[in-house]
Formats: C-alpha cells, sequence, structure tokens
C-alpha cells in the first residue's frame, strides 16, 4: 500500500459520510475544489431529494 492509496481511501470515505467536499478539498491541500470534483465527484451523494424539497418549499411561500 501506498501513501497515495491512504489519502484517496480517506478522501472517499469523507465523501461518502457526507463531509462536505469544500472541506474535504482543503483537507486534501488541493489547491482547487475541481481537483476533489474531477477525483471524487462520483462519490457525491446523489439522492437530491431533500434538495428539490426545500426548493418546493421555497417557492411556495414565495407564492404567498
Amino acid at each position: 500500500m501506498r501513501w497515495h492509496d491512504l489519502r484517496h481511501t480517506y478522501a472517499s470515505l469523507m465523501l461518502a459520510a457526507g463531509i462536505w467536499p469544500h472541506k474535504v478539498s482543503h483537507w486534501m491541500g488541493h489547491a482547487s475544489l475541481v481537483t476533489t470534483d474531477t477525483v471524487y465527484g462520483h462519490l457525491y451523494p446523489s439522492d437530491y431529494s431533500a434538495e428539490t424539497a426545500q426548493y418546493e418549499a421555497f417557492s411556495v411561500a414565495a407564492e404567498g
């Protein structure tokens, strides 16, 4: 096992646990969130139902 493998595992577990990608990017020392997103983007949660519900509640409230 190489040091890089441990870093990859760390980042993968943090993102799988729901830690914000911005924080993981900072902790990994990436110069840009784009690096984290490019390498680990497939690990982000893909269920956006909470965000959809949040937007729907906002739009209903805005209608008044």
